[in-house]
């Protein structure tokens, strides 16, 4: 079992097998754009892989995930492991823990430096310990390190470091947007994980919706997800923690943290939101879908569900290579109110509420993000990309405001949610406020929200869709149907 499964990368029979290829694709796009940079001669790349967390000061670790710039470059999921990569040649290095003989006893044989080497399609490998004895025979005039801003956590990731470190010429600015540009452009061998993932996710939410009826509670839901992806498909990992909100907790955007965790009782006669993702060594998917708990739209559930799939299909339309992302958003917005204004709740020039922002009050947040090792994959904001705008309100929330290119993988995730909180600050607006026919409002505001979210990847005439799951009324109400108690 240890010499047939663990040589691989992927989880045995019946799961997607990664070729190392991935990876070396990977360095060898890196090497060329940092050679169109005219780094130095001898440069090297050098990353720090994860390290195990424990649970606070126990002896317990959280379940390991690998950095996700490490796992793009090397595509090795053991923690505590360093990498290089010579610019000049393409060799690469890797340095793994050096384990007591007695870890054997509690954690299984850690494979041997050929067992590494064969499985990475690593040139090289040796112990963390003789970094710096390595480093040196090299002769590297510098060390090409990681650290840069990610603009959707506002999080640094920090260099490499090692014992040693100091006896190199550093250069910690070139490499982070270099390698967060290449990330966003999925080479054929990322999209095969990505469509892999997202179609197995894209089954389980098929599954659901057979399997959903009033009274079940949430985390039901929840988990038949999480069994699913990974009995099915070897899914250790979700991508996020699942939205699975019902009711008026469908207009809670991040549904399903610690303080609500997915434990409400699905009633008769409300709407779910399940918004749900799994993740494949690293890479992740994510899609939602909105539908009744009972299976049959009111009409009310049906005007909005619709207004919002018309968006969804709007963009569809449109995105291609060399559409704005930023322009695609405000045309959301114009075919979301436009559908509000034929239902009667609101009233006004749809330019006119565009342009006032009354778009964010009714989807506050940007139409989608990028997706990839990260469920917001870096790449969103960087020096060369058009910035982040203010103007009109709810640009601000956009996860990118760039161009659309060929390869790049996108969420399109339109919604329509009656939040409280927001409508109550649109009434009290006096810009706003002449917009809103709050009789007719105030009809939907226990609905709680849609959100119809789907995956795309940027062809050359335009975008295409991962994953099936049922969309129209008419596709929804009859797969819901079909079963007979589950």
């Amino acid at each position: 079992m240890f010499e047939k499964n663990n040589l691989k990368i992927g989880m045995g029979p019946n799961t997607l097998e990664i070729s190392p290829e991935l990876y070396a694709c990977n360095r060898q796009r890196l090497i060329e754009r940092l050679q169109v940079k005219d780094v130095r001669k001898g440069s090297l790349v050098f990353l720090q892989g994860g390290q195990d967390v424990p649970i606070y000061n126990s002896d317990v670790t959280y379940p390991f995930r690998q950095e996700p710039f490490f796992m793009w470059a090397f595509g090795v999921t053991d923690p505590l492991c360093y990498a290089a990569l010579e610019v000049d040649t393409s060799t690469t290095h890797l340095f793994i823990p050096r384990y007591p003989d007695e870890y054997c006893i509690w954690m299984g044989p850690q494979l041997t430096f050929e067992e590494f080497r064969k499985k990475y399609g690593i040139d090289n490998v040796y112990y963390a310990s003789e970094i710096v004895e390595v480093l040196k025979s090299l002769e590297p005039t510098v060390l090409l390190l990681l650290n840069g801003c990610n603009t959707d956590s506002g999080l640094e990731i920090e260099p490499a470091h090692f014992d040693g470190i100091d006896l190199f010429d550093l250069d910690v600015s070139t490499l982070y947007p270099e390698m967060s540009e290449l990330r966003v452009v999925k080479t054929d061998y990322e999209l095969e994980v990505i469509n892999y993932v997202t179609g197995l996710t894209a089954a389980a939410l098929r599954r659901i919706l057979k399997y959903v009826k009033p009274g079940l509670m949430e985390y039901q839901c929840e988990s038949e997800f999480l069994h699913f992806i990974y009995n099915m498909g070897g899914c250790r990992h979700a991508a996020f923690t699942s939205t699975c909100a019902s009711g008026p907790n469908t207009a809670i955007l991040h549904y399903g943290h610690t303080g609500m965790p997915n434990n409400g009782k699905l009633g008769s006669g409300e709407m779910c939101l399940f918004e749900m993702g799994a993740s494949y060594f690293g890479y992740s998917t994510a899609i939602a879908c909105s539908f009744p708990v009972n299976g049959k739209f009111t009409s009310e559930q049906r005007i909005i569900y619709e207004s919002v799939l018309k968006v969804s299909h709007a963009i569809q339309n449109e995105a291609r290579p060399g559409t704005s992302w930023s322009c695609m958003h405000i045309l959301g917005n114009r075919v979301l109110l436009s559908g509000l204004k034929d239902a009667g709740l609101l009233k006004g020039d749809i330019s006119v509420m565009v342009t006032a922002g009354l778009g964010a009050i009714f989807q506050p947040y940007g139409l989608g993000h990028l997706i990839g090792l990260d469920v917001h994959d870096v790449g969103g904001y960087l020096p060369e990309s058009p910035p982040r705008l203010k103007h009109p309100k709810g640009m601000e929330r956009l996860r990118t405001s760039r161009v659309l290119k060929k390869g790049m993988v996108l969420t399109i995730e339109p919604g329509c949610y009656f939040i409280d909180y927001l409508l109550d600050c649109a009434v009290n607006d006096s810009l706003l406020q002449q917009f809103l026919v709050m009789d007719v409002i105030n009809r939907f505001r226990r609905m709680g929200g849609v959100r119809i979210e789907d995956l795309f990847v940027v062809t050359e005439i335009g975008v295409k869709k991962l994953g099936e799951v049922p969309r129209t009324v008419t596709e929804i109400e009859d797969c819901m149907e079909k079963v007979e108690g589950y």
